[in-house]
């Protein structure tokens, strides 16, 4: 059923939510910022669009009430939620691509390419499903929600998606997801004893803390990166187009190399990362080796483990509230004087030096405060003005999610692939990664026409395989750092 032929309305009583528009979600949809999240949906059958109205009706706008509310100033001067009346045609594209091709692969990636940089109309609730019912070299089908950033970070809004999968194997069973290490609190006897050992662990915190804080505001305030083959320098970059290009990656594989090297998952990816930047500096432009690359790297702030439902999270006292929570970090990619003649180990193991370092820091949390610090004295423009200028001053984002262990199916259509990438930041690449079903994906967003976006997917992919093969010959006992 095409979407122009659906005259399907919600009606929703237009009063003012009781919650004003959270710090974080004025910063993001401001006069110089405007951020938003592709999560993107492969469907291993061909897309039946019938049941979409009903769908998003019965199960997504239920949600949360952002989800049927726009952004308005109150009588003194207050952004705060509205809701009102939706219509879900305005929500929902089926674009039409010419007929008789075998794959579409060309125009989904041109289609994404535009949205991405498409602004969000403030007139109506931030947010959008585009249904492309063309099948692709990975896919019969392909959707994608486009999210405004505003609604709530990562965290919430994969929550909230989530809650309108079920599992194909059987629907009546939860999705389930990894979950991370807890850490035990200190109770108990010989807690006096275990603050005294901290000691030292407490003087490296602060000199992490001072050290990462000066960097950060240097970073933001007068350091910018150098210009290289992954930063174009050039003022507006958040409005051209983006092309978003995928690696795949077996779980199964990173942890072998986790197991062989130590450490996290998330060490193991981000060396990969590291690694594979400079490869592609060095294949583009062997002189720009040694330039000063950053990678804003982004933390979910939340002391939780796993997903949370998003009943869970819209509690009055929830203990982890719908919204933004997150932090970042500032980290240096490692520099190689011949990428291709280093060991591409060294990478993952000074990733975790460096990562390890940075999460003993009260850094962070003390971002987070200078910014608030920032709003309450010069007002949310100028506070989001901060966080462009620390975006556009380093070269790249970095993020992560942990999607299901299960295989997800919507109205009958099972996904074989999904990933997800933020939009509207002033870098010339964005990298998210994400698990599902024992694989990575790792998406990365490049400015079309300055990143060769095929070349980074190359240098990626040799990146993993040198250093898997690297990580099997070597034994994690004789592994030190230099």
């Amino acid at each position: 059923m095409a979407c122009d032929a659906v005259k399907t309305k919600v009606e929703v009583e237009e009063t003012v939510v009781d919650e004003p528009v959270s710090p974080t979600g004025q910063y993001f949809n401001s006069s110089v910022l405007s951020i938003g999240i592709l999560a993107i949906f492969e469907s291993d059958v061909a897309i039946d669009d019938s049941p979409t109205m009903s769908t998003l009706e019965s199960l997504f706008l239920p949600i949360h009430p952002r989800f049927s509310s726009v952004m308005v100033k109150d009588d003194h001067g207050v952004r705060r939620w509205k809701r009102v009346t939706l219509k879900l045609e305005d929500h929902v594209t089926v674009p039409v691509f010419p007929a008789g091709l075998e794959t579409y692969d060309d125009y989904m990636r041109g289609y994404i390419s535009n949205i991405a940089v498409e602004e969000f109309a403030q007139s109506r609730p931030l947010w959008d499903l585009h249904i492309l019912k063309y099948p692709t070299k990975s896919a019969a089908g392909t959707m994608v929600f486009r999210i405004h950033h505003a609604l709530g970070d990562g965290f919430s809004l994969m929550s909230a998606l989530f809650t309108c999968f079920r599992r194909a194997d059987d629907a009546s069973l939860p999705l389930t997801f990894p979950s991370s290490r807890a850490t035990k609190p200190v109770n108990g006897s010989g807690a006096w004893w275990r603050a005294w050992r901290n000691v030292p662990r407490g003087l490296s915190v602060c000199m992490n803390t001072v050290r990462d804080l000066g960097w950060s505001l240097l970073k933001t305030n007068y350091l910018a990166d150098d210009r290289t083959p992954v930063r174009s320098e050039e003022a507006g970059v958040e409005f051209r187009p983006m092309e978003i290009s995928t690696v795949t990656l077996s779980l199964d594989e990173v942890r072998h190399v986790k197991a062989k090297l130590g450490g996290t998952v998330n060490d193991v990816i981000s060396g990969t990362i590291f690694y594979g930047t400079q490869l592609y500096l060095q294949a583009k432009a062997p002189g720009s080796k040694e330039a000063r690359v950053t990678a804003l790297v982004l933390l979910n702030a939340r002391m939780i483990a796993s997903y949370q439902s998003s009943q869970e999270m819209t509690r009055p006292d929830a203990t982890n509230p719908w919204g933004n929570n997150f932090g970042f970090l500032h980290v240096p990619i490692p520099v190689s004087g011949d990428p291709d003649a280093s060991d591409p180990v060294s990478f993952v193991l000074k990733a975790r030096q460096i990562i390890k370092a940075k999460r003993s820091s009260l850094a962070v949390h003390l971002n987070g405060r200078l910014l608030e610090t920032i709003r309450k004295l010069r007002g949310a423009e100028t506070a989001a003005r901060y966080i462009h200028s620390t975006l556009r001053n380093t070269s790249m984002t970095i993020s992560n999610l942990a999607g299901p262990m299960e295989q997800m199916i919507i109205a009958g259509h099972p996904v074989g692939s999904f990933y997800f990438m933020t939009v509207g930041s002033p870098q010339s690449l964005t990298v998210s990664v994400v698990s599902y079903m024992g694989k990575l994906k790792v998406a990365m967003g490049t400015e079309k026409g300055f990143i060769d976006a095929g070349l980074l997917v190359s240098c990626m992919e040799k990146s993993f395989r040198r250093i898997s093969e690297a990580a099997a010959a070597k034994r994690a006992d004789h592994i030190t750092l230099n």
